[in-house]
């Protein structure tokens, strides 16, 4: 098994004419993954790849073709209505890569999408990756622009702020010869669709996934909020790595939420949330699979 999409999932792309689009639409087909789609306003009744139909609008999209998750790859200015196109269309899954959103856009989007049954992740993420039973883990599902050649199938969630740590701790796992039910990069801007929590309480329920990777980083209190539940309720290994251990107070470091204001969301002060709540503490992100695998 695996969380949130697999490998028949049915995937849309909002902006698969844009060249990042469609450079990393045809990364995911040539993995395997099931792009079905593309949306692209004006451009409706051209073909993508020779194969893949494009529509005027998500909702046309999704009802001609059976798709239920998305990815975007729009401008900032107009993410946030995308967002909220496939939201309105009923896709149970929507991946929002695009960086640079403002935060108010974002603040508008969380409140239109309560009590609505779709799920975002991001926006500002690499996306998430189940892999397939093919070679090189071909024949699975990616959404996003994850690299699909790190990954093999097995049984670690991983789960991350960070997009090139997700990778890391993928290639890591992948060297040792150990699998991945499903990579999630949930992305590091302040206001964002799926949490930590979210990630984990997936992997918990999930038969398939035996461990898991957690990777935060300073800034917010979404990971101390998962340690908590973590001890209470979790039933699988998890290892944690924070990054920015080093950063000054009060200076942005990278992703718009790595900042740490008032004396929350440090780095010293997550630590010592993951390993009040039982979870092994990676000191550096080079033995993140090593430290996992001496709990398994």
């Amino acid at each position: 098994m695996s969380i949130l999409v697999k490998p028949d999932t049915k995937v849309l792309v909002q902006g698969i004419t844009g060249s990042f689009g469609a450079r990393h639409a045809k990364l995911s087909l040539d993995y395997g993954t099931q792009i079905v789609a593309g949306v692209t306003p004006g451009k409706g009744g051209q073909l993508f790849e020779g194969k893949v139909p494009i529509f005027d609008t998500v909702a046309e999209a999704a009802q001609v073709t059976g798709a239920t998750a998305s990815a975007i790859f729009v401008p900032p200015a107009f993410a946030a209505d995308a967002i909220l196109e496939g939201v309105d269309a009923g896709l149970d899954l929507v991946v929002c890569i695009t960086e640079g959103i403002p935060v108010n856009d974002m603040i508008k989007v969380k409140r239109a999408m309560e009590g609505r049954r779709t799920r975002l992740i991001g926006p500002n993420c690499p996306g998430i990756v189940t892999p397939g039973e093919g070679k090189d883990s071909h024949g699975g599902c990616r959404i996003g622009i994850a690299p699909g050649y790190i990954h093999k199938k097995g049984h670690i969630g991983v789960l991350s702020r960070s997009g090139t740590l997700t990778y890391e701790a993928v290639w890591q796992l992948t060297s040792k010869g150990v699998g991945q039910s499903t990579c999630v990069g949930i992305g590091g801007d302040p206001v964002n669709g799926t949490s930590h929590l979210d990630v984990i309480k997936l992997f918990n329920d999930d038969p398939d996934t035996h461990g898991i990777i957690m990777i935060g980083e300073i800034g917010g209190s979404a990971e101390e909020e998962a340690a908590a539940w973590i001890a209470e309720h979790c039933s699988k290994p998890v290892v944690g790595f924070i990054a920015g251990a080093t950063a000054p107070p009060g200076r942005r470091m990278g992703h718009a939420g790595a900042i740490v204001s008032g004396g929350k969301g440090t780095a010293a002060a997550k630590i010592e949330a993951f390993r009040a709540a039982g979870i092994s503490v990676a000191e550096t992100p080079s033995v993140m699979a090593e430290t996992l695998l001496k709990r398994m």
